[in-house]
């Protein structure tokens, strides 16, 4: 008899029997369905598992490591948590073309470690809610310590004064480390350096980076081809906008590590936008092409280490990922290279070292604000005007792409003293309003980036401009003040990483 007969066939009784018989049995079916599904979640993890021990492996095997400081009379960096604390890493990349990176120039720079071609001090707060990212100029001149390579036995005799650029030369990143040690009184915990190759790669490994630039760039020195506006480079072009210093500002390297700055700072947005971090194929494959490409410290060779510094930054809010210059100037018997400024640079360092955020105040015991040491109680001067705004050439042109949006901040710029507010032509879509001066008129323009809530590192020279221009972008297409987002204290150079920038 089959079961549905024996279900089925009974009378009044066996009917009111039949429910929990009929449950019983349609348990049954949905244990043999669970224990199914958590076998196949099983086999999932586990194999899961497996792929991930692999790829820790396969990633593990394709680190290089070097010693973290060449300078024996330095004190060790102190362990650090890498979760928890405080962290400095050192981010350089180099311009040495052995291996992969032959092609990019002949046997005669192809040996060697090269000089740093891009040299950046990352600061990742112990609260995870700040980032600083602090550029050094190749041309930066200062004391280089003693640096011994272990490598080759050779000991590199201390510089009075070196190309900082240079201490790579000098035994290999650990010279570098010792020497901004040195210059910033920090010290460093990591350091990672890439080659040329890393970026290429990675830059195709996201499919690509998006640039802006004011005008169309050809410079035959680089390799760098670029239309006017909104670019997305990888590749080779991706490498070339961050290593060209003639395509940009004056040809010095400000220019360079601006656009440098803003390429990065179109890395994390994107990489943020698309959901990258959750994506862990992508992840994975990232974490190949970087890992292929990289250099780091003994200390930091666990893969583990590298995802919890990942993790740090994950969830960081842009506007607090900030992208600094070190404050210099030149150096008077050549003014073609630079030393730190150091009025400016050690309030810097100092906050860095205390893990202030950026332009805070340094705090007394107390939480209260350092007193100032003046004993004089004068009272404030009342600010002078520095300009007359009625004097002022002033044009306003449309690259936002809301129709008549030049004619309304004519208007406000007006009702604010800048009467000769004038209607430019409406040029190309451009994603940042920017303001443009010419030579004499950069307190005007900041004046008027004030007024109208643009960020400082948008306030920029130009020869084609007579007196300022304000060029509004399509991140103002409406009020009277632009919602910046994330900005830097005026004093500091650079910008945030939810800002973006366009090259001129």
């Amino acid at each position: 008899m089959s079961r549905r007969s024996v279900a089925t066939g009974r009378g009044t009784s066996g009917n009111r029997q039949a429910g929990p018989a009929g449950r019983h049995l349609g348990a049954g079916r949905k244990k043999t369905a669970l224990r199914y599904v958590a076998l196949t979640l099983a086999v999932v993890l586990v194999g899961g598992l497996v792929f991930v021990v692999v790829q820790v492996m396969r990633l593990q095997g394709n680190i290089v490591t070097e010693p973290l400081n060449l300078n024996t009379d330095q004190a060790d960096a102190l362990p650090v948590d890498m979760s928890r604390d405080p962290l400095q890493i050192l981010i350089l990349g180099t311009d040495t073309r052995t291996g992969q990176d032959a092609q990019f120039g002949g046997e005669d720079l192809s040996a060697g470690s090269g000089n740093s071609d891009a040299m950046m001090l990352m600061h990742l707060s112990a609260d995870r809610e700040r980032v600083s990212v602090i550029s050094f100029p190749r041309d930066l001149l200062v004391p280089i310590p003693e640096c011994f390579d272990p490598k080759t036995g050779t000991e590199h005799p201390a510089q009075e004064l070196g190309q900082l650029n240079g201490a790579l030369d000098s035994g290999g990143p650990g010279c570098t480390v010792a020497t901004i040690n040195d210059v910033t009184g920090l010290q460093i915990d990591h350091f990672m350096m890439a080659d040329f190759n890393a970026v290429k790669e990675l830059s195709n490994t996201l499919g690509g980076v998006d640039v802006c630039v004011n005008q169309p760039v050809d410079d035959p020195y680089s390799g760098l081809h670029l239309p006017a506006g909104v670019s997305s480079v990888q590749g080779e072009q991706a490498l070339a906008f961050l290593r060209t210093r003639h395509g940009f500002g004056d040809g010095g390297d400000a220019g360079r590590i601006r656009a440098q700055q803003s390429f990065l700072a179109s890395m994390v947005r994107k990489i943020r936008e698309e959901g990258t971090l959750g994506n862990l194929p992508r992840v994975y494959a990232i974490a190949e092409t970087i890992t292929k490409n990289l250099t780091i410290d003994e200390e930091l060779a666990d893969i583990n280490s590298l995802l919890k510094i990942a993790d740090r930054l994950k969830d960081v809010d842009l506007s607090k990922v900030k992208f600094i210059t070190a404050p210099t100037k030149p150096y008077e018997p050549d003014p073609n290279r630079l030393v730190l400024d150091a009025e400016q640079a050690e309030p810097l360092f100092e906050a860095l070292a205390e893990d202030r955020a950026l332009g805070e105040a340094k705090q007394t015991p107390t939480g209260k604000a350092s007193p100032s040491t003046s004993t004089d109680a004068v009272p404030p001067e009342e600010p002078q005007p520095e300009f007359d705004p009625a004097t002022i050439p002033l044009t306003v042109t449309n690259a936002s792409g809301e129709e008549g949006r030049s004619g309304q901040i004519s208007k406000i710029l007006s009702k604010l003293g800048y009467v000769q507010a004038q209607t430019g032509p409406t040029v190309a879509d451009s994603p940042a309003t920017q303001i443009f001066y010419a030579d004499g008129y950069q307190i005007v323009a900041d004046a008027v980036a004030e007024e109208l809530g643009v960020a400082a590192v948008q306030v920029i020279p130009s020869a084609g401009v007579s007196g300022v221009t304000v060029e509004v972008g399509q991140n103002f297409t409406s009020g009277d003040k632009l919602k910046a987002g994330g900005d830097l204290d005026s004093e500091l150079n650079g910008q945030t990483a939810d800002q973006v920038t366009c090259q001129s």
